[in-house]
């Protein structure tokens, strides 16, 4: 969730709205909940930070300067208690019955997400990290899952972005060492079992040593067996953990009741739907909650359907694939059932090939150009998420894809087109290229415009239509461009412009040296494709822009 979308709800919740309140701590639970039984491994303690934390951000909530700046606070609150929980405990070490109690946060994550295969191999790794990485993971996971910036991961942690990126490239390392301690747990060697035979099934730091010296002396153990995938690529496009069934909220917390904390914050008290609120994530995850003595609310039953796994990324999201006969319409036709009154064009909602780079496009249509004006000037750059420029009138307009895997690879969320008055077209893709074609490693690790091998590669959402370097639209009325970039690095630069350079583009082939023909897409007609994340509301948060979007009129 933006926090910069969250600006109307946090000012009035500082000015006292009861009901705004409600809504951030609904909201935030699960990403503190996540952060924090990951950084702790799901000890008993989980319970305890997550409660602190949303207190102290309820206490503190009028001392919030910037609510842009809100989520970047409530993380760094949530590990300032994590680290004052590790200063508490000394060398305090779970007797069997309390370990009985803890909810092993790998192991949730795997059976709350489904995890199979490498992804379930990196959730039990976790297991086998030091407290430091561990937090520093808990961070890094929800980074590349795109649920935080590297900026607030820097920030909350209280160190440079720089640092930042050697301490994330350090973690990572380790990580895998622990990898493939898993593996080798799992494999049939008999030197291993041997090793093992007295270990108590607990990791801890001295059998993490045992046996990362026998991996690396072991033929069977040190090898694989398989392609290991790296796992930022792994975790691309993962949902947040539900919170679990048992998972409790006291409703006091060190002789002082949530209602007093919020009325002495805010001046007013804390109602109930605001503590109904500190649970309803768990009951929209888990279909129910039971209140018990004490003042608790417990989670009592399960998801009927718990979230699917993400797909995998595959090689297909990387690389250009087989070009099919150049005989091939690109563009879906609309389906015979549908009619004039159902929609004006066909969304573009499917993966397509790429067609053969020596394939010239199709002419494109004329259409009128009374002219666009943009809200941000000829030239609009979009860096970071949340920007967004505003089109009005008649015309065409070019959006070219900056993507950076280098600073920072993963899932990408694509913009969105909102609060659209009137058509919106996509017309043609050019550049000279589509993003995913391949070529030879350069300098800088890259072998396509999604990234390589050794940067890492930006990955798209499940059905999104690959982008080129240049996408251009048809603009016939009003609408809003919005950049919602969280994980993958992105960038778009937003111009007004016309048939002709349109033309001149897409028609630019291989001889002047591009790499490829462009893609004409407009039929002419109302039946042309709309882009895929397109909506005629102004939701809060653009990101939430449904796909195969079908618009009316």
């Amino acid at each position: 969730m933006n926090g910069r979308q969250w600006r109307t709800t946090i000012a009035a919740a500082q000015a006292g709205d009861r009901r705004a309140l409600d809504e951030l701590v609904e909201g935030w639970l699960p990403l503190v909940y996540n952060i924090v039984g990951r950084a702790l491994n799901g000890h008993a303690d989980v319970d305890d930070v997550v409660q602190e934390t949303m207190l102290r951000a309820v206490d503190n909530l009028g001392t919030l300067r910037d609510p842009d700046s809100f989520r970047s606070w409530l993380v760094a609150i949530a590990m300032r208690q994590i680290r004052d929980r590790a200063r508490r405990r000394t060398s305090e070490s779970l007797g069997d019955d309390a370990a009985q109690e803890v909810t092993d946060f790998a192991e949730l994550t795997v059976l709350r997400l489904q995890l199979e295969g490498q992804r379930r191999e990196v959730a039990e790794a976790v297991r086998w990290l030091d407290d430091e990485d561990r937090q520093l993971l808990s961070l890094w996971w929800l980074e590349v899952a795109g649920e935080l910036t590297r900026r607030e991961l820097a920030a909350a942690v209280g160190i440079s972005r720089q640092h930042a990126a050697v301490r994330v490239q350090r973690m990572k390392a380790r990580l895998e060492a622990a990898r493939g301690i898993v593996r080798a747990l799992d494999s049939s060697c008999p030197d291993r079992r041997e090793l093992t035979a007295r270990w108590d099934g607990r990791p801890d730091s001295v059998w993490r040593k045992r046996l990362a010296r026998h991996i690396r002396g072991c033929r069977h153990c040190a090898a694989p067996g398989e392609a290991v995938v790296p796992a930022e690529r792994l975790l691309v496009g993962l949902a947040l953990v539900p919170i679990p069934v048992g998972f409790t909220l006291s409703l006091a917390l060190g002789g002082k009741t949530a209602v007093a904390a919020t009325t002495a914050a805010t001046g007013v008290g804390w109602s109930a739907k605001v503590v109904a609120a500190l649970t309803k994530p768990a009951v929209a995850m888990t279909a129910g909650a039971t209140i018990v003595a004490g003042g608790a609310y417990v989670v009592t039953q399960p998801d009927s359907a718990p979230p699917k796994a993400a797909a995998p990324p595959t090689a297909a999201s990387t690389s250009r694939p087989k070009a099919p006969s150049p005989t091939v319409k690109p563009s879906p036709s609309p389906s015979p059932s549908r009619t004039r009154t159902d929609l004006y064009g066909t969304v573009v909602d499917a993966l397509d090939t790429a067609p053969d780079p020596n394939a010239r496009p199709a002419d494109l249509p004329r259409r009128p150009e009374s002219g666009l004006t943009s809200t941000g000037g000829p030239k609009a750059v979009m860096q970071h998420r949340g920007d967004s420029v505003t089109l009005s009138g008649q015309g065409y307009v070019l959006v070219r894809w900056q993507i950076s895997p280098k600073s920072r690879p993963g899932a990408l969320v694509m913009p969105a087109w909102t609060g659209l008055k009137g058509k919106l077209f996509h017309v043609a893709s050019g550049g000279g290229r589509r993003m995913d074609d391949t070529f030879a490693e350069n300098a800088d690790g890259y072998t396509s415009g999604m990234g390589g091998p050794r940067v890492g590669f930006t990955v798209l959402p499940n059905g999104t239509q690959q982008m080129w370097q240049n996408e251009y639209f048809y603009v016939d009325g009003t609408v809003t461009l919005i950049q919602n970039e969280r994980g993958a690095d992105y960038g778009l630069i937003v111009f007004p412009s016309n048939r002709d350079a349109v033309t001149k583009d897409v028609m630019t082939g291989p001889d002047q040296g591009a790499i490829r023909y462009g893609l004409v897409r407009d039929t002419g007609k109302d039946t042309a494709p709309v882009p895929q994340y397109v909506t005629r509301s102004t939701p809060a948060d653009a990101s939430t822009v449904r796909q195969k979007s079908r618009l009316t009129g």
